[in-house]
């Protein structure tokens, strides 16, 4: 396949980001052309996580799977699938059995919901993260921003962004739509 020499550096970074050999304390994204690897996310970051998956398990209307830490090729740059991020939690339909054999790096066809808690670049996942996750056509995306003390859901993906967002400070319950149709209680998180 021929590729345009303006795709060249793109290419380049996505083939140069899918041979790294990352340890496997920390996690390596591919963002707006740009790698970011993260360390292990502390204890608060993660028994959020598990307050937020343990309602999602137990209360939506339909049973869901919670993955984390499951790859997704997301659109970056403009390009379709030049991007690799790794959300907190990724939700999809249990019917769906999405995650069962699916490879490292998976399109996120499925994909009802992404969850992010922020921690040491609280910027891309307020933006960065947030534009490919609209731009993939992901319908909701869940961030928890321990820094701002607040829960906000993005909802209605258009373009590479969202057009609509539902905010609720720590402490004040969040409505999440179908097909979870439950009130998120924030009433245990903490920063």
């Amino acid at each position: 396949m021929m590729t345009d020499k303006a795709d060249a550096p793109a290419d380049f970074l996505l083939q140069e980001f899918l041979a790294l050999d990352t340890p496997e304390s920390l996690r390596a994204e591919l963002i707006d052309g740009e790698i970011i690897v993260t360390p292990p996310p502390d204890g608060t970051h993660e028994d959020l996580i598990d307050q937020i998956a343990g309602q999602i398990r137990a209360l939506s209307s339909v049973k869901m799977s919670v993955s984390q830490n499951k790859g997704l090729i997301v659109p970056s740059r403009g390009l379709p699938d030049e991007g690799r991020v790794i959300p907190d939690g990724t939700v999809a339909p249990a019917d769906l059995r999405l995650f069962r054999g699916a490879p490292p790096w998976m399109l996120p066809q499925g994909v009802a919901m992404v969850l992010e808690v922020t921690s040491s670049r609280p910027e891309v996942d307020r933006e960065a993260k947030r534009r490919a996750y609209a731009a993939a056509g992901i319908p909701l995306y869940l961030l928890i921003d321990r820094q701002r003390r607040k829960t906000t859901l993005f909802s209605g993906p258009s373009g590479d962004d969202y057009a609509h967002t539902d905010a609720a400070p720590f402490g004040s319950p969040l409505d999440l739509p179908k097909p979870f149709d439950f009130t998120l209680d924030t009433s245990e998180f903490s920063a």
